[in-house]
């Protein structure tokens, strides 16, 4: 009996201990997961944002159609401008004042010396915004989720788009404890709520809801 006691002690002992190692670990290696993950997932959510910027520049308004905005990317140009001051005097002013030289107007003039294609200068050649809609997340395949719009704020009406995918997208293979807990995040140092996501439908906002630890990792 006392062995058979001994022996039951050290079973419990055994469980208690990984039940420890788990419950400390287990947050360890899920948040090096995340981050890996949300590293990747963040730079794409750049390149869609940069990228719906300069579609709005040329535009003037943003698109909710990865193939519009790729098709975009593969033909637009911006153009590139000098901008010179200029000055002249007003002649029928200093008749109508008697003066000889007094009144002169000032203008600025853009001149257009050129374009360039809209994707090397966002991408540097790189041909990555082709695939910017995949999430890039090993055996997840699914597309972030983009919307544009309009929004009437203060009288006045806006352009608005929003590029986002869902955390249980990204973390669908880790615990489901520790997932649920991630959704619910509210803080300054971690992705709030329960997507990771760009823009937004209901203010006038592009940036993203990532701390800026993430924009550091990246530098």
């Amino acid at each position: 009996m006392k062995l058979v006691i001994q022996l039951l002690l050290w079973i419990v002992i055994i469980f208690l201990g990984y039940q420890l190692y788990n419950s400390i670990s287990g947050p360890i290696e899920f948040n090096k997961v995340k981050e890996a993950r949300y590293t990747k997932v963040i730079k794409n959510l750049k390149d869609i944002k940069n990228a719906e910027l300069a579609f709005q520049e040329i535009t003037g308004s943003f698109t909710g159609n990865f193939d519009s905005l790729v098709r975009f990317l593969d033909t637009a140009q911006f153009a590139i401008v000098q901008r010179r001051d200029t000055s002249y005097a007003d002649v029928a002013k200093n008749k109508a004042f008697g003066l000889d030289e007094g009144y002169y107007i000032e203008e600025t003039l853009l001149d257009t010396l050129g374009f360039t294609p809209v994707r090397d200068s966002l991408f540097a050649g790189s041909d990555r915004y082709k695939t910017m809609m995949k999430v890039p997340v090993e055996d997840v395949d699914a597309n972030f989720e983009l919307k544009a719009g309009k929004l009437e704020k203060g009288g006045a009406v806006y352009s608005v788009f929003l590029a986002r995918v869902a955390k249980d997208v990204l973390l669908e293979d880790q615990d489901k404890g520790l997932l649920a807990q991630e959704k619910q995040v509210v803080s300054v140092d971690g992705v709030n709520g329960p997507y990771i996501s760009v823009g937004s439908m209901d203010e006038v906002n592009t940036s993203g809801n990532w701390p800026k630890i993430y924009d550091s990792k990246e530098q």
